[in-house]
């Protein structure tokens, strides 16, 4: 991915030099819950804090400590910060284009532990968008899980996590976020879950209208490059990842879709580059 050259975000909140440690509530299955939930990015961590996983609960401790990131890390910040920008462009075109306005969202570098205004949050449950906020939290230690843990290195790989965030803060903004909220009352939780499901599959669409547009503008793709984004989009399906952690898959309790969807819709928005082409919901 041609990044280098690229303009930086304004955008980017570093607090990896201060960051919270604490103990993750509820120990034993907590804890094993928590592993598996590290195998998925893009969780809302409120299903956690609300759960009482994570955070939000009186007696757990926390307490600041002060680090000092590596030069490797902050060459992947600078990578981030870089990436950021360009989908601030991608969207910011594509929102004015079609008569509305972009509002970027923040996105906070963070080590370890991070408050947001959906929780305490570990750094387990992977990268996150938390729309109560609207920022984009990430540990850049989950990119060396990505490539030595998950098998999806390379920099469009990790830039494909970024625009799948950001997804959600676009679907945050158009209010499709919302109205999947709303349904939570009135259906089951395994029905629910379903819906869940598309919200995450269409994020990863708009990841993949991301890159169609962003090529297009400035030229950022390389030989190899959607390969990588299809295959970390591959590594992290649910039905992928369920087999690996347990030996069996349980559809019902799919947090992000399949292999094949995922890959998918990544291709369907890549390759249309049009939201008609991203509605996952009439699927």
């Amino acid at each position: 991915m041609r990044w280098e050259t690229e303009r930086r975000s304004d955008n980017v909140e570093d607090r990896r030099s201060v960051g919270l440690s604490g103990k993750v509530a509820g120990g034993g299955i907590g804890t094993v819950i928590l592993v598996l939930v590290a195998l998925y990015f893009g969780v809302d961590p409120s299903v956690l804090t609300q759960s009482g996983l994570i955070g939000g609960n009186p007696g757990q401790s926390q307490q600041q400590t002060q680090r000092t990131p590596s030069a490797e890390e902050n060459k992947k910040a600078d990578f981030v910060s870089a990436v950021l920008a360009d989908t601030e462009d991608t969207w910011g075109a594509i929102f004015k284009e079609k008569g509305g306005q972009y509002q970027d969202p923040k996105l906070v570098l963070f080590s370890g532990m991070v408050e947001s205004a959906c929780g305490t949050t570990s750094a387990a449950v992977g990268p996150f968008y938390c729309p109560g906020d609207r920022k984009v939290y990430i540990d850049l230690d989950f990119y060396k899980d990505l490539k030595d843990k998950l098998g999806a290195p390379g920099d469009f790989a990790q830039a494909y996590v970024i625009a799948h965030e950001i997804g959600h803060h676009v679907q945050n903004l158009l209010g499709i976020s919302a109205q999947v909220q709303k349904l939570r009352a009135r259906l089951s939780a395994t029905e629910y879950n379903k819906y869940q499901v598309k919200l995450e599959l269409q994020a990863d669409c708009f990841a993949g209208i991301w890159a169609n547009h962003a090529n297009r503008a400035r030229h950022i793709i390389e030989p190899g490059d959607i390969e990588s984004a299809l295959n970390a989009a591959a590594m992290i399906g649910d039905d992928r990842l369920q087999k690996r952690a347990r030996g069996y898959v349980t559809p019902d309790s799919f947090t992000h879709g399949t292999s094949a969807q995922r890959v998918a819709w990544f291709k369907s928005g890549y390759e249309h580059g049009d939201f008609e082409n991203c509605d996952t919901f009439k699927q």
